[in-house]
């Protein structure tokens, strides 16, 4: 099912009213793609999809592997604009977002960065990790979010941002590295915090990721991925192993004729570099991933 289908009649009438006002320019329009893989959740992207029609911008809060990423690239190819991804780390600073000084033809001109881009041409951009940010690269998006919306490049022109032009700021809960987001700039968003997948909302997305594999199958691999998840909110294993992405990962391996255990083994078990936290992980996937299996039990 696309997210498309789960929405009110009214949301679908007020999308298409947006596609038709804000055409994408040709020179981007290789920036709008659909998903690989679905989001699945009526009500969440109701919300979503409310708030951007409103002008807002959006800020998606959870655990890991709560299907952030997905439903923001799910609602740009909804609203048929092109994608810009910022990845926030050590080294994303306002050089990195706006753009830096270059030399073209005997002249200094402005590179422009992702936000300087997605602002120009009316993009949704996805703001990965933001509350990994640094203070320089905060003050661009202090600007970028304001109700003004304008942003002033030093140097050179002022940046109206197009009418369409979006952002989504994605942030999981504990990683190293992670701060709390200060109160300006969490007020200049919308902000959703996404449930924890339930094992029916799993077997959907496993199902389209990697589609052949029987239900029994799905139902073990959802299950594991579940009992991982119990076991790293106990506090008795970390959250490297889980991975969802690593789940479908090893799903295609066992398609491509590797057997369960060993593409499991790759995917999610040695995710852990702790040998004893290994040899936990192993035990939990035994429970559901027998070492006898073969490719011809999951697909």
């Amino acid at each position: 099912m696309k997210p498309n289908e789960q929405i009110s009649e009214h949301l679908l009438k007020e999308l298409e009213r947006f596609r038709a006002e804000y055409p994408v320019a040709e020179e981007v329009r290789r920036r709008v793609y659909q998903p690989d893989m679905p989001f699945f959740g009526k009500e969440i992207v109701e919300m979503a999809v409310s708030a951007l029609l409103e002008g807002e911008n959006l800020l998606l809060c959870g655990d890991k592997a709560t299907g952030k990423n997905i439903l923001a690239e799910n609602l740009a190819w909804m609203f048929g604009r092109p994608v810009y991804n910022m990845s926030f780390h050590v080294n994303t600073d306002s050089g990195t977002l706006i753009g830096s000084d270059t030399f073209v033809d005997n002249e200094v001109k402005l590179r422009r960065g992702p936000v300087y881009q997605c602002a120009a041409y009316g993009g949704f951009g996805i703001l990965d990790e933001i509350n990994m940010a640094k203070n320089d690269a905060v003050s661009v998006l202090h600007a970028t979010l304001d109700y003004r919306r304008i942003i002033d490049v030093p140097g050179y022109d002022r940046i109206e941002l197009h009418p369409a032009a979006r952002f989504i700021g994605t942030m999981n809960y504990g990683y190293a590295g992670t701060k709390e987001l200060n109160e300006a700039l969490v007020s200049r968003f919308m902000v959703i915090n996404m449930p924890t997948l339930g094992q029916e909302d799993l077997i959907r997305i496993l199902d389209a990721a990697v589609p052949g594999a029987s239900l029994p199958a799905l139902e073990q691999f959802s299950g594991l991925f579940l009992d991982l998840q119990a076991k790293a909110k106990n506090g008795e294993i970390s959250t490297k192993p889980v991975d969802l992405r690593g789940m479908i990962g090893s799903l295609k391996l066992i398609r491509g004729g590797l057997t369960p255990k060993a593409a499991v083994t790759m995917g999610i078990t040695n995710k852990c570099f702790d040998v004893f936290e290994q040899d936990m992980v192993d035990d939990i996937v035994l429970t559901r991933i027998p070492d006898s299996w073969t490719s011809s039990d999951v697909f």
